[in-house]
């Protein structure tokens, strides 16, 4: 062969070796060439048509009879020779896998909608399409629309409305790469379950696959390293160990249901996973190494278009260091926990009020390595929080709503969904992420973070340690995004790190965060981007730690009652009115109150047995039920549903989830006010259930509560309760048509102008 190749031989050579290439897929060829026909046409304007006119011409003038056959063999030379001439070899290999994809394609159509099929038969076919490389050339949107539906359902999600959403933004590939970290049981088919699915469907909305990305969010957003193991292994479990009975258990009346619910952990403990289950779990940690993990739940329901169950589920925390066999022996003590809160009454109840009780839920785990770094034995991130594309808390009018809020805590974010003792996280209005309640440097540090939760590698457990006291003990690299320091009256971030600080004069404000780092604008991006997505707010879970946005979870909340306009009536008598209040107030407009029930802030504080206060919310729980089928409306101290029952009635979502208002006073001499709940488990459990969250300050200016009212009124509680009698100085139930002849309570709640009334007509 000469040094030199002339053009047409080295036209001849590449042509030869993209026969060779199609010649590994024989049954493909016709299917490679159509394709290459078709592309010569749309991309090189080469009339095809011509190129027969040019094999009859060859045809005839080497005297060969002008078959079909015959001409087809100069066609199909022709045609190849063409597309070496316009394509490079990289385009031609895409061409040729394009025929594969659809190959394979077909075959998954196939596989995917026989009746019956297996998830192994399935996975195989998914692997198969996907072992053919991406590149940049896709199957027809149509064709491949339909496979995803089929296989969403088949292992992420059946719920239509989830479907309706993913279907366009999850891809195949997609679906394979979770596949592909999904455990599963043999002998049971199952689903990821709604937290894990709405963790990949948000992601790949503000990440398409397949369509041009924000380079942006590309450098800085990351989900976390994540597993899936599917609701089969709760229903191989279940059938194991015989535990059948459990599946009627969210029929039984509360009473009942609690009694049993108290009797699971016991049951649990002696319950075991089959041999070839454990051997997976072994497979897994072996995979993931030592690092610290979280096991969510993640139900079939959970985290739906409608109904997110926003803290119903337990997730849980392991060290995941140690031995192989301590390492397994704490991942199934914590996979049972997540599985045991299945039948906890709180979802059940939830599940009953939304008429979703006879749907036969199944709980899936998503295994996720916890996002952080260590310290010492501590590990945490350096912040986390929840963001909310809706503001609902607009304290002034310069707020825009629509671009959304965010509740930021450093280190684990535990502190920012949960209500917790006397702590606030950081609250943060996208449109002015500087702009803060607070008016100086007195109130901003009074207001600002106090504790901060690290999990402890050593005992396995989430630990509360005083911020300051952190600060000392370990050298953390990023302290200057955090803290702004006291200076004679003036609170002032860093200017340049390395500063030495007096920790005594720090507290967290997050300003440098803020203002120095890209959280602030990807966050903005991320919501709108989901809320566009989905058609409604969503509320979105993450970390941020090493320079990486990372997102936890993703769900829709539904927020028609807080878009509405309200405005308050004129002319009120005083004698009329309950209440007024004019801070941290949402959109609602609530009439026809008949019963008011009013745990008296003062009193309340005034007990000092925990036991005694932890009955006054079993009776709030109890007179939940009673009124049930009434319109009521409940009032009471400080934090409604806080993990430090001093500074609130310790309630959960099933004894409170039948009232119209949660209302929420702070008299000037308690010392605590009602810390804003936006964002939190328990905001989202009010705002499903269509209950109007209400602050009141008593005291402050523009803000009224007719305690004499509600003090005075009889109180109902000793003959609807008389086994809560005793309670009666603290709890008041008082039906209001009685007491103001006729009368119902009626509440005006104007977000957009920071003003509400209560009163009676």
């Amino acid at each position: 062969m000469p040094d030199t190749i002339e053009p047409t031989q080295q036209q001849l050579m590449r042509a030869y070796r993209i026969y060779l290439k199609m010649m590994r897929y024989p049954h493909l060829t016709e299917a490679m060439r159509e394709i290459f026909r078709s592309v010569l046409l749309e991309k090189a304007s080469v009339d095809t048509t011509q190129i027969r006119k040019d094999a009859e011409k060859a045809v005839k003038k080497e005297k060969i009879e002008p078959t079909e056959e015959n001409l087809r063999e100069y066609m199909d030379a022709a045609v190849d020779l063409t597309l070496v001439n316009h394509f490079d070899d990289e385009q031609i290999d895409q061409y040729i896998n394009l025929a594969r994809k659809e190959d394979r394609l077909q075959n998954l159509i196939k596989v995917v909608n026989t009746e019956g099929v297996t998830s192994l038969r399935i996975k195989r076919a998914l692997r198969e399409f996907c072992e053919i490389p991406e590149g940049t050339t896709f199957v027809p949107p149509s064709e491949a629309e339909g496979v995803r539906v089929a296989l969403i359902h088949h292992f992420i999600s059946n719920q239509l409305p989830f479907m309706g959403i993913a279907k366009h933004h999850i891809t195949i590939r997609d679906i394979d790469e979770i596949v592909q970290r999904s455990y599963w049981s043999p002998r049971y088919p199952g689903r990821i379950g709604g937290k894990a699915a709405g963790l990949v469907l948000a992601y790949r909305i503000i990440l398409p696959r397949l369509t041009k990305r924000d380079p942006e969010l590309e450098k800085v957003l990351a989900i976390p390293e994540s597993y899936y193991f599917n609701s089969g292994i709760f229903s191989d479990f279940m059938d194991y160990n015989g535990l059948h009975e459990f599946h009627t258990h969210k029929y039984r009346d509360r009473e009942d249901m609690e009694e049993t619910y108290r009797k699971i952990p016991t049951i649990m403990e002696s319950a075991t996973f089959p041999p070839d289950t454990v051997d997976t779990f072994r497979e897994f940690l072996h995979e993931v190494g030592e690092h610290p993990l979280i096991l969510r739940s993640s139900s079939l329901l959970e985290d739906n278009v409608g109904h997110a169950f926003s803290g119903k589920y337990d997730s849980v925390f392991m060290a995941n260091h140690g031995t192989p066999e301590e390492r397994l022996q704490e991942f199934i003590r914590g996979l049972k926990r997540v599985l045991m809160s299945t039948f906890a009454p709180a979802p059940i109840i939830y599940r009953r009020k939304r008429e979703l009780l006879d749907f036969d839920e199944r709980m899936s785990v998503l295994a996720q390595k916890v996002v952080g770094r260590r310290f010492g034995d501590y590990f945490f991130p350096f912040a986390a929080g929840v963001a909310f594309s809706f503001n609902a808390y607009t304290w002034t009018s310069r707020i825009n709503q629509d671009d959304g809020l965010i509740r930021l805590v450093f280190g684990m974010g535990t502190r920012a969904v949960d209500r917790v003792g006397d702590d606030y996280p950081r609250m943060i209005p996208v449109s002015h992420p500087l702009l803060r309640p607070e008016v100086d440097a007195a109130q901003i540090q009074k207001y600002s973070q106090k504790t901060v939760d690290v999990f402890n590698m050593k005992t396995g457990t989430m630990e509360p340690v005083p911020f300051l006291d952190l600060m000392r003990q370990i050298d953390h690299p990023d302290l200057f995004y955090a803290v702004s320091e006291n200076q004679e009256g003036n609170l002032a971030a860093p200017i340049f790190k390395g500063r030495a600080m007096d920790l005594n004069h720090c507290c967290l404000t997050f300003h440098n965060f803020l203002t120095q780092t890209p959280f602030m604008g990807a966050m903005k991006k991320i919501l709108d981007k989901l809320e566009g997505a989905y058609g409604r707010p969503v509320d979105v879970e993450f970390a941020w730690d090493h320079g990486k946005l990372y997102l936890l979870q993703c769900r829709t909340l539904s927020m028609q009652t807080a878009l509405e306009p309200v405005s308050l009536p004129e002319d009120i008598p005083r004698n009329r009115i309950l209440f007024t209040n004019n801070m941290g107030v949402t959109n609602g407009l609530i009439q026809d109150i008949e019963y008011v029930v009013y745990v008296d802030p003062k009193t309340y504080n005034r007990i000092t047995r925990y036991e005694e206060k932890a009955e006054i919310g079993h009776v709030v729980g109890e007179i939940n039920r009673l009124l049930a089928e009434k319109r009521y409306a409940l009032f009471g101290p400080g934090r409604w549903g806080s993990n430090d029952i001093n500074l609130g009635v310790r309630v959960g979502y099933e004894d409170i989830n039948n009232t119209l208002i949660l209302g929420e006073i702070a008299f000037e001499a308690d010392g605590s006010a009602p810390e804003v709940s936006y964002g939190t488990h328990f905001f989202n459990d009010l705002v499903e259930a269509n209950i109007v969250p209400i602050a009141i300050y008593p005291g402050q200016q523009g803000t009224f509560i007719d305690e004499n009212f509600l003090l005075e009124t009889a109180n109902q509680l000793p003959s609807a309760l008389p086994d809560h009698a005793r309670h009666a100085s603290v709890v008041h139930l008082i039906h209001v048509p009685v007491s103001k002849n006729g009368q119902l309570l009626h509440i005006h709640q104007d977000g957009k102008n920071q003003t509400g009334m209560g009163f009676f007509g």
